[in-house]
């Protein structure tokens, strides 16, 4: 009986997208299509969205995303506020303090915000301009073809069938919709791993970020303010120390140790005390190369999930809903405008991708080398510091030719 249900659903409900999980980019996807009259499912498993260690940090170019995407007054409503410096320590000394705006095409500033504030202000906008959300509901099976359909189990434990011009696996970096839908994954080596926690009590600066090297231990520890003594801090470390000793409450002092040697100023974090898990991630690149077959297409985390170490996991997101929203309206012929997605989608995630391994090159390998490298590259950067790729101003648009590596790596 459930199962002619199902058929009949199949038959009678009939959407133009189909988006696997409300987080940003399904919900701003959602939001997006549903403002231009498409027809739109967002189905989100979670009942009540919580702190689970995501990005809280937009840089400037995902900043100029949400504009292009008009999430400026939904971002605002979830709390989110300009920072527009970013100051960098090693050693105990401020060596660079730099306005973002000033390199920002737009002249943006970034933002600190609260991953699920974010989640909720955006997926309720998209309910707002029309999309039809199902929540807490789960997807089971995603089934590609020339008319992919999605078959979820909702709260009470029955199941429906859903047909769609197109589904959007939008279910992030443990996507299950990349298996359903046939996708081939490729992983990086691992090479760093990044930890975070919530803090409130925070009293250091809050109009600025904060970026502490330890380059002798190849770890870094950044700080975003989120205004009124709330701070999102992170611990990046070498990926082979594994990710347990900076994982779970009672390693906390772990990482605050890692603060104290990374030498951020004891005050800032006297009287501050834990407002969050500790949670500790690994940093190795997972991307699905051509993110479209057969009727599905993926976004976000699902599609690319960058090294988090460098912080563009929110703003190569909102890329790629802007990238698909374009190509989905501006073409009836949906098959070609998610191949062309595809594409640009490959493109520009492999110039982030290059940007990050130099980064990561330069400022996390450690040893006599590693040091005789970066000092060529600082004693350079400090009289000139448009040497160093700007991923905060610029992301994947910072050039990323051969001469800019040679810039960057002082071989010029």
């Amino acid at each position: 009986m459930r199962a002619a249900r199902s058929r009949e659903i199949l038959r009678c409900v009939t959407y133009d997208v189909i988006t696997v999980g409300g987080g940003l980019a399904g919900a701003a996807l959602g939001r997006a299509l549903a403002q231009h009259g498409r027809r739109v499912l967002i189905v989100e498993r979670e009942a009540r969205f919580r702190d689970r260690v995501r990005g809280e940090y937009l840089e400037a170019w995902g900043v100029a995303e949400a504009h292009a995407l008009e999430l400026a007054e939904p971002l605002a409503q979830a709390g989110a506020r300009q920072v527009p410096w970013i100051t960098t320590w090693a050693g105990g000394m401020e060596v660079m303090r730099a306005d973002v705006r000033a390199n920002s095409a737009g002249g943006f500033a970034p933002l600190c915000l609260s991953h699920p504030a974010m989640q909720q202000a955006v997926l309720g906008a998209a309910e707002a301009a029309g999309a039809e959300v199902l929540r807490p509901a789960t997807v089971v099976r995603v089934t590609p073809g020339s008319h992919p359909s999605v078959e979820l189990r909702r709260k009470d434990g029955g199941t429906e069938t859903f047909a769609a011009r197109l589904v959007v696996g939008a279910d992030g970096r443990e996507s299950k919709a990349r298996s359903w839908g046939g996708f081939a994954v490729a992983r990086d080596p691992e090479k760093l791993a990044l930890a975070g926690l919530l803090f409130d009590g925070y009293a250091g600066p809050d109009d600025t970020s904060s970026l502490f090297w330890n380059f002798a231990a190849g770890e870094q520890a950044l700080f975003f303010p989120q205004g009124g003594g709330r701070l999102r801090a992170y611990v990046a470390f070498q990926a082979s120390a594994g990710t347990g000793g900076l994982s779970g409450r009672g390693h906390i002092p772990n990482f605050l140790s890692a603060c104290a040697a990374a030498q951020v100023p004891a005050e800032w974090l006297a009287s501050a005390t834990p407002a969050g898990p500790l949670a500790a991630f690994s940093g190795a690149d997972v991307r699905v190369p051509h993110p479209y077959r057969a009727g599905v297409v993926l976004l976000g985390d699902a599609a690319a999930c960058s090294d988090p170490t460098w912080g563009c996991g929110l703003s190569l997101t909102l890329r790629g809903v802007r990238t698909l929203r374009d190509q989905l309206l501006a073409s009836e012929d949906w098959e070609a405008a998610a191949n062309a997605y595809a594409v640009e989608h490959d493109r520009y995630y492999d110039r982030l991708h290059t940007l990050e391994g130099w980064l990561a090159q330069a400022f996390f390998e450690v040893g006599s080398e590693a040091d005789a490298c970066r000092g060529r590259i600082l004693g350079r950067a400090l009289a000139d510091p448009g040497r160093i790729p700007d991923l905060v101003a610029a992301g994947p648009d910072a050039p990323c030719d051969e001469t800019a590596r040679r810039r960057f790596f002082a071989e010029d």
